[in-house]
């Protein structure tokens, strides 16, 4: 069965910090918070350990770090979607800063996740590149500032405010994640308030005292801040 797309949402990702091992560590105590606070958290991996992180946790929504739109055949060193289907992979980001692609490329590959069944998280660089990614249908579309990426700061109310308006004015079924510069549980909860339906970070739940400390207390603080906002 394929996993779906639900909000709130935690994106827990280490990228190539945490391999093996100490990879699985922090995705089982992951795997925890989400059964108990009862949120879909995407905990990416290392290629080589999707196998691993999929047998060893039952709750985590398992992301790879990036896809390609080949289909089987050539393609030497590209990352074949039913490849990491098989695998075990659930959702996979798709344009992120460090791996790029052009639009005709995004547009093949989300096409490729849907036909596999993968849960797309698609990465902007800004609220016009978020807006086109909208028109494509990915489930998710992370609006990040790229320069934000790892300085601790987010981006302010009124960027926020816009750009999750503006992509819900192209597409309603996309879920709008702001992450960027995320570092702190308050920062969760403000960037969920202010319209976003999940957000993520590395290094603030990597160089916390307790990592798996801070993926619960971004955890709660997400749930927190949807339940606020949504309130009838």
């Amino acid at each position: 069965m394929n996993k779906k797309a639900k909000v709130p949402f935690l994106v827990v990702n280490p990228k190539n910090y945490l391999y093996g091992k100490s990879s699985l560590e922090l995705a089982k105590e992951a795997d925890k918070v989400a059964e108990d606070i009862g949120i879909q958290i995407y905990f990416t991996c290392p290629l080589v350990d999707v196998r691993l992180i999929k047998e060893h946790t039952k709750n985590l929504t398992v992301t790879a770090q990036s896809i390609d739109s080949l289909v089987p055949g050539r393609g030497m060193a590209a990352i074949l979607p039913e490849a990491l289907k098989e695998a075990g992979v659930e959702a996979v980001f798709i344009n992120h800063a460090e791996v790029p692609k052009t639009f005709a490329e995004l547009s093949k590959t989300v096409k490729r996740c849907k036909d596999q069944g993968i849960i797309s998280i698609v990465c902007a660089d800004s609220t016009v590149e978020a807006k086109a990614a909208a028109i494509m249908d990915p489930e998710i579309i992370i609006a990040e500032p790229t320069d934000l990426i790892g300085t601790g700061q987010i981006a302010d109310d009124s960027y926020i405010k816009e750009t999750v308006k503006q992509i819900r004015e192209i597409n309603p079924n996309v879920q709008p994640m702001i992450a960027s510069g995320v570092s702190t549980a308050d920062d969760c909860y403000k960037i969920v308030k202010l319209g976003a339906d999940g957000t993520g970070c590395t290094s603030g739940i990597l160089n916390a005292p307790s990592p798996a400390g801070m993926v619960r207390e971004m955890a709660e603080a997400i749930v927190k801040a949807y339940k606020e906002r949504t309130a009838k």
